[in-house]
């Protein structure tokens, strides 16, 4: 998966921490819902504007 279709940094939003595109949300942010023990239909759910495809882009970022 190419995760730069989905992850971006502009220093104009969010101090320029990568985010996914379209949205507010940092990765950052969205990884904290994990640890916090949300599952992946729940952070779906709670954010409509996020795709599955957005969501599996976070982890392959972070593992990158």
């Amino acid at each position: 998966m190419d995760w730069q279709q989905y992850i971006y940094s502009d220093p104009k939003i969010l101090l320029g921490k990568p985010t996914v595109k379209g949205t507010r949300l940092s990765v950052e942010f969205l990884l904290g819902l994990f640890a916090a023990g949300w599952t992946e239909q729940q952070v779906l759910e709670n954010y409509p504007t996020l795709t599955l495809e957005a969501l599996r882009a976070v982890f392959v970022f972070t593992a990158e």
